[in-house]
This record gives structure tokens, C-alpha cells and sequence, in this order.
């Protein structure tokens, strides 16, 4: 029957850490001594900030429009994008010599580029100064107090220069767009109007008298090129039965063909032929029993041989003779002129040409029908036209009058961008001189590294410990696993030497763990600057 595990008291584990004491203080000592030894010499980090606004243009909303915040936002991203691309943030590094223990370690500037873009340099918006609306935080961290000013003030230089740059451009590309645009629709309406002329002169002495001679010219060519189609039709048809006509001839010609060649006959349903092959069988079953008797090279097995080949040269003769002959007759009854067949390639040839009169006069007629219909159609009268056309430039010059307004629109705004009167981005508070560094936060990372030293030192302990709770120790666990109780217990019982020898060994472990807790501390110290692991800490 199994027995539950017996639950410890906290007396008995104080007395198991009291026991395992110096397992559990000498790697808390010495991983805590080894992070605050890397922790003392990580590098100072400073951090300077500045303070950024958007103003809104000097000159009023109603002479040129202001940007909407969507708009101000997305023009904001785009500026904040391009002032930490790779092209803005590595000639930084370069002038400022940032990163320069990265550098010489021989990481690449893509990774210190990309360290800058999203560790060092933070935007944020302003929630702390309510004074200042349409504001953001520009802040960057540093090695150095003077350096981390610098270029934070140059970063925050980039954005007010990015701002005008865009705005420069965006007004310089809306004023070239409505001048390109303008130029197009002027062109238009140049032409509706040389268009209008040419309608006024052409339509001049226009007779809208004559719509019922074209009428009555109309209705005689449809009825004329309903008559044509009719014609085509039936030719077609016909053309369509001679094709298929001369195709039938064309099979039943080669199986008349096919049907002549076989009378000539088969050679091999001859009597001739059948006296060749029972004389072969024979000479070939003579020359296979010399040949179990002799050598194929003996004188009445060659001598058979030759009498075998004899006969199938007569063979293949007869067989030959029989093919010329049948080729032959193919070939003259191929020669043969079939009158049947010249009858309906001459009636083919009729009907073909009759196709091709009546298709030239077809598309006679429906070009005559396209030019009535043509006619017809410029009958409405001068007026009509002239009135559509008159539309149409009305139309044309309420759009160019409409982008000419844009057009002095987008040229004012050009003006006020480079008089500086439109929105642009400037600093309300300089970048900052750092007094204090912000990182690390060595209290706390040493405190830390004690809590990790205090982990490490527990494991251990329980790596000890741990198998001594599967088995008896006390009195307790005897009861609890026996379900006996115990009536004496006797107690651990040493000589005076083994007393002597049992605290010679204590103290020999206790110096070699204090000798080894000593050497491990700039072991551990060496592999976390190596890995840089309080690095990512701080």
C-alpha cells in the first residue's frame, strides 16, 4: 500500500537552509559581487530632450486653407520617417563617433542604425505642458552629456528642415499640377471653340428639303441589299453542297482505287506460291536435321542452304511482281481524268465567282446605305448642332474658370511657404544639457544579481536536499511511513577522532568553497560583460 508524502514543517526547513547554509550564502555572494562588479563599470547613459510645435500658418484660413489634422498628422509620420532613415542617422554616428565600442567590436551599421532609430531616439506627444498644443517630445540617449545635446538639437534641426522642405515641395508640385492642367484645358476649350467655327461655316447653305429624296433613296437600298443577302445565301449553300460533294467523290475515287489494285490479286493465294513455301518448309526442316548430324560449315548443309535461299529469291520475286504490278495500275488509274469530279469543281468555280460580284455589290450598296444614313443624320439643322457645340463650351470653360481659381490658389500657397507664413514645426525648448544620467539603474540591477545569486544558491541547496526527502532521516519519517511507532532512537555516536576528522573536513569544504566562490566571481563577471547581458537590463 502507498504511502502519501509526509509534509515538512517550517522548523524543518530552516534546519535543512541552516544546514545547506554555505551552499546557499557563497553563490549568492558570488553572483552578486560579479553583477555589481559589471554593473559598476557599465557606461553611463544621458538622455536630452526637446520640445516641438506645429504653428499654424500666420496668414488666415480664408485666403489660402489650412491643413487638417489627419493631413498635419500624416505629414508629421512622413517627416519623422525620413529624419531617422539610414541616410539621416549614420552621418550622425560618424560626426558624433556614437556607438564607437559597437563599432570597434565590428557590428554593422545597419544593426547601430536600427539601435538608434528604436532605443535611443524616442518621439513622443505632450501631455505635460498644456500650454503648448499640436507639441512632441523629441529625446535621444547618449554616452556623454555634450554629445546626447547635440544630437538631440540636430535631430530636432531635422525635423523643422524636413518640414519645410515638404511643404516646399508639396506647394511646388500642387502649383506645377494645376499649371499642366490649366495648359490642357485651355487647349480644349480652344478647340471646341475652332470646332464651333467650322460647324457654322460648313452648315451655312445646309437644305434640310432634300431628307425625303434621301428617304426614299434609303428605303430602294435596303430593299436592294435585302435581295443581295438573299442571293449570297442560297450561293453559299450551294457552295457548301459542292464542297461536300467533292469531298465524297474525292473517298469514293480512292476506294474505286483501292478496289481495282485488289483485283490484280494476291501472289500469295497463288498455287505457284504455295508449292514456293511447302518446298521452303521442307528445305528448312532437311538443312535442321544435317544440322544435328553436322557442322554449319559441312558441304551438304551449305549445299541446302543454298537450295533455301534459291527458293526465297523466288519468293520475293513472285512477292515483288506482285507489288510493281499493283503500283502500277494505281498509278494509271490515278492518271485518269473523272468527269464527275471536273463537273462540279467547274460548278464550284461558278459559284465562287458569282460570290465574289455579289459581296462587291453588297458592299456597294451598304456603303451608298452608310452615306444616305450619314446624310440623314446631319439633317437636324444647323441650330441643333450649333446649340450642342455651344454646351460643350460652356461646359469646357466653367471647368478651366473653376481650375484657374485652384491654379491662383496653389500659387499663393507656394508664396506663403517661401515667405514662412504656412504651418512649420519649431522648438519651444531647447534641447537640454543632462546633469544626471538616466541609466543604468544600478540599485536596482545589483539588487537583482542579489536575487539571482539567492536563486542560484537555493537550487543548490535543493539539489541536496531534494533526494534526503525520499528516504528516512528521523524519527517522524519512520513513523509516518512505517505507521509504527517508535520506541528509542539512538543517537549519532563518534569517537573523539571521527569528532576531529568530521570538523577538519567541514572546515576543508568550507575554505574550498570560499576559494571557489572567490575565483568564480571575475569568471562571472567576464562572461556577462562578454555577453552583455546587463546591457539589455539597462
Amino acid at each position: 500500500m502507498s504511502v502519501e508524502f509526509r509534509q515538512r514543517t517550517p522548523g524543518e526547513y530552516a534546519r535543512m537552509v541552516w544546514r545547506r547554509k554555505w551552499l546557499i550564502a557563497l553563490p549568492t555572494a558570488a553572483v552578486a559581487v560579479a553583477v555589481a562588479w559589471v554593473v559598476w563599470r557599465l557606461p553611463n547613459t544621458y538622455e536630452s530632450r526637446t520640445l516641438l510645435t506645429v504653428r499654424p500658418a500666420s496668414i488666415s484660413a480664408s485666403v489660402v486653407p489650412q491643413l487638417s489634422d489627419s493631413d498635419l498628422t500624416i505629414r508629421i509620420n512622413n517627416i519623422g520617417q525620413e529624419v531617422v532613415s539610414r541616410s539621416s542617422l549614420e552621418p550622425l554616428i560618424e560626426k558624433y563617433d556614437l556607438y564607437a565600442s559597437e563599432r570597434r567590436r565590428g557590428e554593422p551599421m545597419d544593426t547601430l542604425v536600427e539601435r538608434m532609430r528604436t532605443q535611443d531616439v524616442v518621439v513622443e506627444i505632450n501631455t505635460a505642458r498644456n500650454d503648448v498644443i499640436n507639441g512632441f517630445y523629441l529625446a535621444f540617449r547618449g554616452p556623454e552629456p555634450r554629445v546626447t545635446q547635440a544630437v538631440t538639437a540636430e535631430l530636432a534641426s531635422k525635423y523643422v528642415t524636413a518640414q519645410n522642405k515638404a511643404a516646399g515641395e508639396e506647394s511646388t508640385l500642387t502649383k506645377e499640377f494645376f499649371e499642366q492642367k490649366l495648359r490642357e484645358k485651355k487647349e480644349e476649350l480652344d478647340a471646341i471653340d475652332n470646332r464651333r467655327l467650322e460647324f457654322m461655316l460648313r452648315n451655312k447653305e445646309h437644305l434640310p428639303s432634300a431628307a425625303q429624296a434621301l428617304i426614299g433613296q434609303l428605303a430602294g437600298l435596303r430593299e436592294q441589299q435585302k435581295g443581295i443577302l438573299g442571293s449570297l445565301g442560297m450561293l453559299r449553300e450551294r457552295r457548301s453542297l459542292l464542297n461536300t460533294q467533292l469531298g465524297d467523290l474525292g473517298k469514293q475515287r480512292e476506294q474505286e482505287i483501292v478496289n481495282v489494285a485488289e483485283q490484280v490479286g494476291d501472289p500469295k493465294q497463288t498455287l505457284a506460291y504455295a508449292e514456293l513455301a511447302k518446298r521452303k518448309a521442307q528445305l528448312e526442316s532437311e538443312r535442321q536435321n544435317l544440322l544435328t548430324i553436322y557442322k554449319p560449315k559441312h558441304p551438304d548443309v551449305i549445299a541446302k542452304q543454298a537450295e533455301l535461299d534459291s527458293v526465297q529469291r523466288e519468293i520475293d520475286t513472285m512477292l515483288a511482281e506482285s507489288k510493281e504490278k499493283i503500283e502500277e495500275k494505281r498509278k494509271k488509274l490515278e492518271g485518269l481524268i473523272d468527269p464527275r469530279r471536273k463537273t462540279l469543281e467547274y460548278e464550284l468555280k461558278t459559284s465562287e465567282t458569282q460570290l465574289g460580284v455579289m459581296e462587291k455589290q453588297l458592299a456597294m450598296t451598304e456603303r451608298q446605305i452608310a452615306d444616305v444614313e450619314q446624310r440623314l443624320n446631319g439633317m437636324p439643322g444647323t441650330e441643333v448642332g450649333l446649340e450642342a457645340i455651344n454646351r460643350e463650351y460652356a461646359s469646357a470653360k466653367a471647368v478651366y474658370e473653376t481650375m484657374l481659381a485652384q491654379q491662383q490658389k496653389a500659387e499663393l500657397g507656394a508664396d506663403i511657404v517661401s515667405s514662412a507664413q504656412g504651418e512649420t514645426i519649431a522648438v519651444i525648448d531647447p534641447a537640454s544639457l543632462p546633469e544626471r544620467p538616466v541609466a543604468p539603474k544600478r540599485p536596482f540591477l545589483m539588487l537583482l544579481g542579489l536575487a539571482a545569486g539567492l536563486g542560484c544558491g537555493l537550487l543548490l541547496a535543493a539539489a541536496f536536499e531534494v533526494p534526503r526527502l525520499l528516504t528516512v532521516q528521523t524519527t517522524e519519517d519512520a513513523e509516518h511511513y512505517t505507521g509504527l511507532p517508535v520506541l528509542a532512537a539512538l543517537p549519532n555516536l563518534r569517537t573523539p577522532g571521527e569528532e576531529r576528522s568530521l570538523r577538519l573536513r567541514r572546515a576543508a569544504l568550507a575554505v574550498a568553497g570560499v576559494a571557489l566562490a572567490v575565483v568564480s566571481v571575475p569568471a562571472l563577471a567576464l562572461i556577462l560583460g562578454a555577453t552583455r547581458v546587463m546591457e539589455i537590463f539597462t
